[in-house]
């Protein structure tokens, strides 16, 4: 499966909705790899979390779960 940027995606397992940040190989052992970025509750803060994983972990999230949170800047 081919995931790009912006694409809402979730591990296989579970765990929070993350978005794609960008999709290739990776420079140390040319493996394909899916970097993402998500939101985690740390206290009272968002604090931004990124992460790599292989693509056959994932799979693609066609919305936004319920009681999710969308953050904006002004």
């Amino acid at each position: 499966m081919e995931f790009a940027p912006g694409d809402l995606v979730c591990l296989k397992s579970g765990g929070p909705t993350m978005t794609v940040e960008k999709s290739g190989k990776t420079a140390m052992f040319e493996e394909e790899a899916v970097w993402v970025v998500w939101f985690e509750k740390v206290g009272v803060k968002q604090v931004v979390q990124r992460e790599t994983f292989s693509p056959v972990l994932l799979e693609k999230v066609e919305s936004r779960p319920s009681g999710s949170l969308r953050v904006t800047r002004a």
